[in-house]
């Protein structure tokens, strides 16, 4: 008998909590479908957005992780002596609720200021001294510059179309022959610089139709082609010929044209200049001033991993031999921003700023013969692994 009733009171408990268990589970799922239909209920605005959670989910970092790891297996933390297992989780949940980030100024403000989205970028790859405290940005002209027809007279051009005379005057050992592979534009043509633009000193007036950005592309022609690199140029005026927000996709037809016409373009490089002050844009390299330039890759772009390489390896050879005069590679996709830049065509594509507002051409020139160095090394050496790679193995 006390048999019986041992066994019986196992089944009674076995039978509760078999029942609390399938409770459990019959109000977790409909917890589940109660909040998925809450959420899909929700006006498009409010609900939680892939590129949230891709921003939530970048926060957490490989460091991150292992600390977590860390948490159940201490063993981790006898293979790195700087983790600690207890992350700083507040910081995290901080930056994840109030999507500030402490260590970046324009989270405070960038969501509140009206036109605050220009800094809105990502430093991928950093240069000496370049931080969120000293963004790059691209100032778009007042609507009545654009439909102005007088513009600025021209001053201070004594010497102007000499150049730098420090460029290669023997011809190159090496030569693309009549080939022309490498494509200078200029989507913003009419970006200009205050100290030949006679009484001007607002850097927001700073364009001009004759005097601007394309003669720099003259001088980094000319440095290539010394160097042996064809090289070939387009100085179309898009800004006067469509308004700021299509001149993107006016240089990209541009560019297609030039492609079709010519199927040796393997580089396209579209010149531009930033918007900030000379303390922030004239680093003195060598003894001398430089304009500083600025690599942008735009991450809404299929080629953005191989573009980004091509840039990063550029700014290392510029740290190498002219140290100090890339502010680095900016990654622009946020709200406002192209993201694009037609980089999208070739997976040899770059969009760089050459100076800001204040800089004046012999700077500019320096910088466009350290570009044309670096990028003719950087040329030739790829030219090299690929006819190594096209040659025949020798049997064994």
């Amino acid at each position: 008998m006390k048999s019986t009733k041992n066994s019986g009171l196992f089944l009674a408990v076995q039978a509760t909590n078999l029942i609390k268990a399938t409770s459990i589970i019959l109000l977790f799922m409909v917890l589940v479908f109660s909040i998925s239909g809450l959420l899909t209920s929700l006006k498009p605005q409010f609900r939680p957005m892939s590129n949230s959670v891709n921003t939530a989910a970048n926060q957490i970092n490989g460091k991150m992780l292992y600390q977590l790891m860390a948490w159940e297996n201490h063993h981790f933390l006898s293979i790195e002596e700087n983790l600690t297992a207890s992350p700083k989780l507040t910081n995290l949940i901080f930056k994840l609720s109030s999507n500030i980030n402490l260590n970046d100024p324009r989270s405070l403000l960038g969501r509140e200021l009206p036109g605050f989205f220009q800094f809105d970028g990502k430093i991928v790859v950093a240069g000496e001294g370049s931080n969120y405290t000293n963004m790059p940005m691209e100032s778009a002209p007042p609507i009545e510059i654009m439909l102005a027809e007088r513009e600025a007279s021209l001053q201070n051009l004594e010497g102007i179309d000499e150049g730098n005379s420090g460029g290669l005057k023997p011809s190159p050992s090496l030569t693309t022959g009549d080939k022309k592979v490498v494509h200078l534009y200029f989507t913003h043509n009419r970006e200009s610089y205050l100290p030949y633009l006679q009484g001007v000193i607002d850097p927001n007036l700073a364009y001009h139709s004759k005097l601007n950005v394309t003669k720099i592309g003259d001088q980094l022609k000319a440095g290539l082609e010394q160097r042996g690199i064809g090289t070939s140029i387009d100085k179309s005026d898009v800004m006067g010929s469509v308004k700021m927000a299509s001149t993107y996709s006016k240089s990209g037809e541009l560019v297609r044209e030039a492609m079709a016409t010519n199927r040796d373009i393997h580089y396209l490089i579209d010149i531009h200049r930033d918007a900030r002050r000379k303390d922030k844009t004239t680093p003195i390299v060598n003894g001398q001033a430089y304009a500083q330039l600025v690599f942008v890759i735009g991450g809404k772009n299929p080629n953005y991993e191989k573009n980004l390489k091509l840039a990063t390896d550029l700014h290392n050879l510029l740290e190498e031999k002219y140290k100090g005069l890339s502010y680095g590679v900016m990654k622009n996709q946020g709200a406002g921003q192209n993201g694009v830049y037609n980089q999208n065509l070739s997976e040899n594509a770059l969009l760089i700023e050459f100076g800001g507002v204040d800089n004046t051409f012999e700077e500019l020139n320096h910088s466009a013969d350290a570009l044309a160095d670096v990028f003719s090394e950087y040329f030739w050496q790829a030219e090299k692994v690929n006819y190594d790679d096209e040659q025949p193995k020798d049997k064994q």
